[in-house]
């Protein structure tokens, strides 16, 4: 099974270096097929990882009011009520990142997903090995923050990014997006009118080697042009890319 031979492969690994830095991680997975939990939530504690297991989404609300958690992986069909019900709730009071790991492939369930707050989207059958990676790279990003760099802020006709804050305005009125949202955007914003290939945002945003769909590229992408307020922020490139405009 790929996902017994991944465990077997890093077990040997030094735990908790995927930062530099000892760091007691902690993932919630919110999943009601048995084995695929199980496969995850043993993939999560080989890496060094502290893992939690919820069936249903009130559980899991639960555990979240009770326990300080790092990243939840989360399952949109769940027995109880709708994953994207958990995200709505979770948003609410917290900004932890959520991993969606659906079954569901249409590109309207990534968006709403993406829209409730949601900061990445899979598609079983996934890899494990994917997985973590995509749980490392929003971690490290969160590890980070704004910490080390110097305040910076763009402004393009009326939007403005302020990468210390992470707020982004338009016309004045700030504007509420996710993580991996606030991230894309960020990365478009380095250089304004530049072209952006899709390989190289994946690589660098996501901080993974990229073989597969960019559909949830596409999926984030809609999502900021719809909260920004118009289309035109962001132009498409066909078959290339994406670049960052100002809106008329």
């Amino acid at each position: 099974m790929r996902c017994q031979r991944f465990v077997q492969e890093i077990s040997n690994r030094p735990h908790n270096s995927c930062f530099g830095k000892q760091w007691s991680v902690r993932v919630l997975v919110v999943e009601d097929d048995r084995s695929i939990a199980q496969s995850v939530v043993e993939a999560i504690k080989t890496v060094g990882w502290d893992a939690r297991h919820s069936e249903t989404g009130s559980g899991a609300l639960a555990i979240l009011a009770e326990d300080a958690i790092d990243c939840i992986v989360l399952d949109l069909g769940l027995p109880d009520m709708d994953g994207g019900e958990v995200v709505r709730r979770v948003r609410e009071t917290s900004m932890v990142p959520i991993i969606i790991a659906s079954a569901r492939p249409d590109e309207s369930d990534r968006i709403l997903a993406l829209e409730l707050g949601a900061d990445d989207y899979l598609v079983k059958p996934f890899g494990i090995r994917e997985l973590v990676a995509r749980i490392r790279a929003i971690l490290r990003r969160q590890g980070s923050g704004g910490n080390d760099q110097a305040e910076q802020e763009v402004t393009l006709g009326t939007l403005s990014i302020n990468s210390r804050t992470r707020r982004v305005e338009v016309a004045g009125v700030e504007v509420s997006l996710t993580p991996k949202e606030f991230d894309v955007l960020a990365y478009l914003a380095q250089e304004p009118g530049t072209v952006f290939k899709r390989e190289s945002i994946l690589s660098d945003v996501w901080d993974i080697n990229w073989y597969g769909s960019t559909k949830t590229l596409d999926a984030h992408v809609a999502s900021l042009r719809k909260k920004l307020g118009s289309p035109d922020w962001i132009e498409s490139v066909r078959g290339v890319g994406f670049r960052l405009v100002a809106a008329e």
